[in-house]
């Protein structure tokens, strides 16, 4: 029997072997076309291989369910060692949510900054042409976060299926090049804004190198937050790389307020454990 993860958990965020418990202390691995969850009482971790690579996992809490123990953790490490995976990088953390992890041993890999903003005055939205993302185009959307983000923080196919079901709506949306030959739309820039209730979020937002201070980035973002606060969202939150000035400058531009504490993307080498053969 195989158990599907349910529709409210698909929609908070991000295939292979699923991990359901059986009683206190153990688990039992089954198979799953699209999810891989580890389970241990209440507690609950997503994982999957970081952009493909097999020596590294990506480790991700579910949301809405309890803040993950160190005990928990351990028990991830274990198993992820099993697979054969060398090492370990989360996803972005907030202070409450790094204890466990910092106590099963994880260390702090990358710093985020999480701002946010409260959408009853937005400025108005520039015209920058944003039309909808078709699916023949998602090489170029992943050609554009190639050439926007440094290898870390790059998405693949995988990443961006996340990202765009990350939460219940999702818009998807990319600017043309003006340039491009009749017939062939050549995309220079996207994002991706979600919302879940009252709240908004900043998904993802790049633009090529060689289209940037054109305004482009502004209106795509613009263009998110509008889509939210049409929609009933009050507050919209976003987090970007410490030490990516361009992009604070761009989210102080359109009014947001960086937050007291920061998130934080950790990781961990894991001790693989390789399967015994036989003589």
């Amino acid at each position: 029997m195989v158990r599907r993860e349910g529709a409210a958990e698909r929609r908070c965020r991000f295939w292979a072997p699923l991990l359901v418990p059986l009683q206190a202390g153990y688990a039992a691995i089954m198979s799953s076309p699209s999810v891989d969850i580890i389970r241990w009482g209440r507690e609950r971790a997503r994982t999957w291989p970081w952009r493909g690579d097999g020596n590294v996992a990506f480790l991700a809490p579910v949301p809405e369910a309890p803040v993950l123990s160190a005990a928990f953790l351990r028990r991830c490490l274990t198993i992820l060692g099993e697979r054969g995976f060398a090492r370990v990088v989360t996803s972005a953390l907030s202070p409450l949510e790094q204890t466990g992890f910092l106590a099963a041993g994880f260390e702090v890999a990358e710093e985020l900054h999480l701002l946010s903003l409260d959408l009853d005055a937005l400025p108005p939205c520039p015209d920058v042409g944003v039309t909808r993302v078709a699916a023949a185009e998602r090489p170029q959307i992943l050609a554009i976060d190639r050439a926007a983000f440094s290898p870390f923080w790059q998405l693949d196919e995988h990443g961006l299926n996340e990202a765009l079901g990350a939460t219940p709506r999702t818009r998807f949306r990319a600017v043309i090049d003006g340039h491009s030959a009749v017939g062939r739309r050549v995309l220079i820039g996207y994002a991706i804004n979600g919302r879940s209730g009252a709240r908004g979020f900043v998904q993802r937002l790049a633009v090529a190198p060689e289209a940037r201070r054109h305004g482009l980035g502004r209106g795509l973002l613009l263009d998110g937050l509008h889509w939210m606060r049409r929609r009933g969202v009050r507050r919209a939150v976003v987090n970007t790389q410490v030490g990516n000035d361009a992009a604070l400058a761009l989210y102080y531009d359109a009014g947001f307020h960086r937050e007291p504490s920061g998130l934080s993307v950790m990781e961990a080498g894991l001790k693989v454990i390789r399967p015994t053969g036989g003589p």
